[in-house]
């Protein structure tokens, strides 16, 4: 168990923790980058402080509420902070989402799928979610990628509040045993 008893986890390349105030600075780097505002979008950040109150906000508080958030993701051999992935209890969706996001040098090595899949999975053993949806724009195909192979089936398009965007949902729905 990790801070305050929330859980990490592993994969062999990976180590997945949830994100804290710590994490300012590779928050800020990651949300202010072009991928972030392109396929995600601003969430007004003009500092590393900024990204330390936003992940007090929203991130921890929705830790200490249901137990899991957003994790950020490290690379074992170094210890460079890549991407996040997570699990958001996300305004205008009845239900958790999974979603993920890396900075651009660390794209290509497969550590999307790799933290998504044991995300994915600490979702249906750990923390027993029914169902788990993503939401991703038209355009980013390497996203709906991931999504079909953690086994997420597109359902329909969604508008998020005071967004225009149109954006795709996919759902997995848990087979219990």
């Amino acid at each position: 168990m990790g801070m305050k008893g929330y859980k990490s986890f592993e994969t062999e390349r990976l180590l997945l923790r949830p994100t804290t105030e710590h994490d300012a600075e590779f928050i800020f780097e990651l949300m202010t980058s072009p991928k972030w505002l392109a396929n995600i979008g601003t969430r007004n950040l003009q500092s590393p402080d900024d990204a330390a109150r936003y992940i007090h906000e929203r991130m921890l508080s929705q830790l200490a509420r249901l137990g899991f958030g957003n994790f950020t993701v490290i690379r074992k051999t170094d210890g460079a902070k890549m991407g996040v992935c997570g699990l958001h209890d996300r305004e205008g969706l009845n239900g958790i989402d999974i979603g993920y996001a890396f900075l651009e040098r660390f794209e290509g090595h497969g550590y999307a799928i790799e933290a998504a899949r044991r995300v994915k999975q600490a979702a249906i053993e750990d923390f027993l979610l029914t169902e788990i949806y993503a939401i991703t724009t038209h355009e980013n195909i390497s996203s709906q990628r991931i999504l079909e192979k953690l086994g997420l089936e597109y359902v329909s398009t969604v508008q998020l509040e005071g967004d225009d965007k149109e954006l795709r949902l996919y759902l997995l729905k848990v087979e219990r045993e």
